[in-house]
Order: structure tokens, then C-alpha cells, then sequence
């Protein structure tokens, strides 16, 4: 076996069997710590160290939605259990498992409505996969999409005294600014309305999605940790907000891009457009312009704790930095977004 210095422990490698493989980090996400195990130098598994914030029964969850999704006919990963048939391994008070492998190309930005369409095609055979599922999830995160609490939570950090250095002392000044900018434009936010929960996947950002071929294919859907019930103007809403930003999350010159957005819809609508009631259309719009406030608020507060979501050293002096950057560009994508607003509904209205 070989692998960096931030391998995963002998006890997870060897629960898992993977003696004699090669191991190194998979890059890209945010939270999870992510490694890929190769034999003869092809992919054949994937082993992650989960965040704290999830609980190690979210691999129960995952393995009993999978399973479905499978039987669906659906490609999709897979829970590999230990050789003594454990659902993950813990170390040190941290959780690990392992996933088996799903060939495809994640993006990070989707610039090509072709692109957008094939997405939207897969989230479609995904939800209708799960429509007649019968799952009570044994993880659940408590208020994802708390708008409010996120804004409460936001209003709260940027309260606190600022002490440090000259330079963290400006990073924090200028990240309250950001602060009283997202407030604001969140207390402007109409109302989502009542909508029925959903079997979802919980986080549609694009690079949650793998594709094959020319033209592209949706193939699965990765980054299962946040499967659970929830409404379609947060699922729908949140990819929208992450794919229809071609110039991606480390931006501040951001546009929420109509074509891109008419495309994804136009794969959805095609596979899965039956399962919506009327008054869950307009909502995907609502709960875009929602989420890109709420990400922004999450991002900013993150500034002040430095604590949270991962960050890109090579590009950023600090995870503060980076967070300041991700927190700008969400708050100018929902200002874009809104300005756009009547456009994106006559697109989810066929008008």
C-alpha cells in the first residue's frame, strides 16, 4: 500500500481490506475528507472520514436509499461494509467508511446548456426513483434550510468584539459590512409558501453530480450524506443556485445564467415534470433567490468563527479569506437572481 501522510489509519485500511492498494486524497468537497483507492492504478473504491456533523447512522441511510435506487436501475454508490460486516469504522472518535466506485467526470462550473439539461435529466430519474420510496431516515440534520436561524446566526457572530491583528481586524470589518448587505437583502425575500416534503438528495450542487460522454449523460449522483425529506424549492432551488453560476462559488462578478436555468428545467420537466404539483414551480425560483441569501449568510459567518467549510490554501491566505470571497459571490447571485426574478418564473411557468 502507499498513500500521504494524511492517509486513513492502518485500522481503517485494514478493516476495509485494502491491503496492497494504492490510496491518496480526492479532492474537490467541502466537508468530508475524501480518498480514492486504486488497484493496478484504476479507481475501485472511495474511503471517507466524515465530518463531525454527521452522524455515523447517515451510512445506514445511505445504504437503505442506494439499495433502492439500485434496484431502480439507477448507478449509484454503494456502501461497502467492513470484512466483519461493520457499516463504518471509528477511530479516535472520528467516522470512516467506504463507498465503491462510480465512473464519471464531476464539474465545478456548468458553462453549456447541454450540460445543464443532462443534470436536470438526472435529478429527474433520481426523484422519480424515490417517489415510492418507503425510508424513515435514522439521520437527520436539524435546520438545513432554517433561513432564519442562519440569518440569527449570522446577526449573532458579527456582533461579537473583533480583537486580533491589524490584518484580521480588517478582514472582520469588511466581513460586517457583507454581514448588514445580506440582511438586508434577505429580509426583501418573498415568502416560499407551504410545499410538501419530498425523498431528496439534499445538496444538488454541481459538483454532486458525475457525467459521461459526448454529448454528456447524468450518471449519478454522489455526496449522499444529505439525503432526507425535504421541499423541492431547497432541492431545486439550491442546484439552480449552484448551477446556473458559470463562473463558480470563488467569484465576486457572478450572473445566475437564464439559459443555463431554462435548459435544467427543461431536462427535469422532461423525466420527472409529473411529480410537481402547480405551486411547486414557481417555488424552485423563490428558493434559489433563498438559498444564495442563506449560503451567503453561512459563508460570512463562517468568517468570523473559522471553523466550518473547507478551503483552498493555494488560492486563499486563510480560511476566513476564502469564506469572505464564497460570501460576496452568493449575496451578488441572489441580488442577480432577483433582478431576474419574473424571467425565471415565466421559464418554470412554461409563459
Amino acid at each position: 500500500m502507499s498513500a500521504g501522510p494524511d492517509a486513513p489509519p492502518p485500522e481503517v485500511i485494514a478493516a476495509f481490506g485494502f491491503g496492497g492498494t494504492e490510496i491518496g486524497p480526492l479532492t474537490g468537497g467541502l466537508i468530508n475528507t475524501t480518498f480514492v483507492v486504486r488497484e493496478a492504478g484504476e479507481p475501485r473504491a472511495v474511503v471517507q472520514r466524515l465530518h463531525h456533523v454527521f452522524g455515523a447512522a447517515v451510512n445506514l441511510d445511505l445504504e437503505a436509499v442506494t439499495a433502492h435506487l439500485a434496484r431502480r436501475g439507477l448507478e449509484t454508490p454503494r456502501l461497502r461494509r467492513t470484512r466483519a460486516g461493520a457499516a463504518w469504522v471509528e477511530v479516535g472518535g472520528r467516522i470512516w467508511r467506504a463507498l465503491s466506485w462510480v465512473d464519471g467526470v464531476a464539474v465545478h462550473t456548468i458553462d453549456d446548456p447541454a450540460l445543464a439539461e443532462a443534470g436536470g435529466e438526472l435529478v429527474g430519474r433520481f426523484h422519480r426513483a424515490v417517489a415510492d420510496l418507503q425510508h424513515e431516515y435514522q439521520f437527520t440534520r436539524s435546520g438545513v434550510h432554517d433561513t432564519a436561524a442562519h440569518l440569527a446566526r449570522l446577526r449573532q457572530a458579527m456582533a461579537q468584539p473583533i480583537d486580533g491583528p491589524p490584518e484580521l481586524r480588517a478582514i472582520l470589518d469588511e466581513a460586517r459590512a457583507i454581514a448588514a448587505a445580506i440582511l438586508d437583502a434577505a429580509a426583501a425575500l418573498p415568502p416560499i409558501g407551504d410545499l410538501p416534503k419530498r425523498h431528496s438528495h439534499g445538496d444538488l450542487k454541481v459538483s454532486n453530480l458525475l457525467f459521461r460522454g459526448v454529448p454528456p449523460t447524468g450518471v449519478s449522483l454522489v455526496d449522499l450524506d444529505t439525503l432526507g425529506l425535504q421541499t423541492i424549492a431547497f432541492e431545486l432551488g439550491d442546484a439552480m443556485r449552484s448551477w446556473c453560476n458559470p463562473r463558480g462559488e470563488d467569484a465576486t462578478k457572478v450572473r445566475f445564467d437564464l439559459a443555463i436555468f431554462a435548459a435544467a428545467m427543461r431536462g427535469y420537466r422532461a423525466v420527472a415534470g409529473g411529480l410537481l404539483a402547480p405551486a411547486e414551480w414557481p417555488a424552485i425560483v423563490r428558493g434559489a433567490e433563498t438559498v444564495c441569501f442563506e449560503l451567503a449568510a453561512r459563508f460570512c459567518t463562517d468568517v468570523f468563527e473559522d471553523r466550518y467549510f473547507g478551503w483552498d490554501p493555494a488560492r486563499f491566505p486563510s480560511r476566513r479569506a476564502h469564506d469572505l470571497v464564497r460570501a460576496k459571490s452568493q449575496l451578488a447571485l441572489g441580488r442577480d437572481l432577483g433582478a431576474q426574478r419574473q424571467d425565471a418564473l415565466a421559464i418554470v411557468l412554461g409563459t
